[in-house]
């Protein structure tokens, strides 16, 4: 099983955190350094390489997982402790979370912060500003309610390995990802299931069998949350009215490549994947939202796309070679590769980016296996246009 830790998280009720314009100015300079590239898409050229605003390397294990709430950035890894930090001058504000397994995934809730365990449960912690601004510990999932609820019913029981039996809402492997969407906590495990949990009890309401491998991604828009296997496969899930979830697409990936990351359009019309194969992919929407086609693939990578992140027409990924490629939006579809990002001494394995207007660009947030979150500031106009892909997947265009 090919099983990736990438949490790409997407939720109109995450803020963004509340920055300042940075004093420091950013150098930029022509580099050698490029991404392994196709044949079938263009030959190798330069880029621009970008320092970072800051380096905070504070936690003890691998950085897996972003989010950005209000004044905050909360950073988790897998040495099992999460840190928030607070703009605009990046100190540590507090640390939480030791000894509750690796941390894979987080999301943000109002005062309230869901997070994803190695461990297979979800933990969930509220601010409180009386006890010295600490983030407690109120509850873990499922809940012990839920067990109680459920426990006497051999109907509840669910087969999960060789003569192993568990509940169904129970997962039974490392949770990768969680994602957000009204009122409602969906997490994705290696165990291939899609669990849908109630933020107003924390109960879990469904059990999805949603994939043929590891589940590596979620991403939540408007009802709509897209999954990203091992199995190669984006799928898409809504509800019918009060009803249950039920499949609404598939979209497929590369033949025996895993798709670690998912991203949407902010219109919810493109889908964009990363595979193992250092591919980016896209797939349009129809009118219904209830079909997918394949319009542009990108050799963005010499190894596995991890991350990715969306900041109004840039596209940012995260790379095993270390490096974050940013690409722009086209009109037509299609993406331009403006620039790539290097410094991390690991993988990249999170990305975010903030939504305020910085001195004429934004704010991206790192988080590598080299321990360390890195702010990036990238420029509107970041670099010259190097090459663009438009509808057509094999069609190039210079510019």
């Amino acid at each position: 099983m090919v099983k990736s830790t990438d949490s790409s998280i997407s939720d109109e009720s995450i803020a963004s955190p509340l920055l300042s314009e940075p004093t420091s100015t950013i150098t930029s300079s022509d580099s050698d350094e490029s991404p392994a590239t196709s044949n079938r898409f263009f030959s190798i050229s330069r880029f621009c390489s970008y320092k970072s605003l800051a380096v905070l390397s504070s936690h003890i294990g691998s950085v897996s997982c972003l989010a950005l709430c209000g004044e905050f950035i909360l950073s988790g890894s897998q040495g099992k402790d999460i840190i928030v930090w607070q703009q605009p001058d990046l100190r540590l504000f507090t640390k939480f979370g030791h000894g509750d397994g690796s941390v894979k995934a987080l999301v943000t809730v109002g005062n309230k912060v869901f997070t994803a365990h190695q461990d297979s449960r979800i933990r969930v912690w509220k601010l409180s500003r009386r006890s010295e601004n600490v983030f407690r510990l109120v509850n873990t999932l499922p809940t012990t309610k839920d067990y109680l609820g459920k426990f006497m019913k051999q109907s509840n029981y669910v087969q999960t390995r060789r003569r192993h039996k568990q509940l169904w809402i129970e997962h039974a492997d490392s949770i990768s990802c969680l994602a957000v969407s009204n009122g409602f906590i969906y997490s994705g495990s290696w165990d291939k299931t899609l669990k849908v949990w109630r933020i107003s009890d924390f109960k879990c309401l469904e059990s999805i069998k949603a994939h043929d491998d590891a589940i590596n991604g979620l991403v939540s828009y408007k009802g709509v949350v897209y999954s990203a296997s091992a199995d190669g496969k984006i799928k898409a899930w809504g509800k019918e009215g009060k009803g249950s979830h039920c499949l609404k697409g598939v979209m497929e990936g590369h033949k025996d490549v895993s798709l670690n990351s998912v991203i949407v359009s902010n219109d919810g019309n493109l889908v964009y994947g990363g595979g193992s194969d250092g591919f980016v992919m896209g797939w349009e929407a129809n009118a219904e939202f209830n079909g997918w086609k394949l319009i542009f693939e990108v050799k963005a990578h010499q190894m596995a796309v991890l991350c990715m992140c969306l900041m109004g027409e840039f596209l940012c990924s995260g790379s095993a070679d270390k490096s974050i490629g940013v690409w722009k939006r086209e009109i037509d579809r299609g993406l331009c590769r403006v620039g790539i990002i290097t410094g991390h001494e690991g993988p990249v394995k999170c990305l975010q980016a903030s939504s305020n207007n910085v001195g004429g660009g934004f704010l991206l947030y790192s988080g590598s296996l080299d321990k360390s979150l890195r702010v990036w500031w990238v420029p509107n106009h970041s670099g010259e246009i190097d090459e663009c892909f438009s509808i057509q997947s094999t069609q190039k265009k210079s510019v």
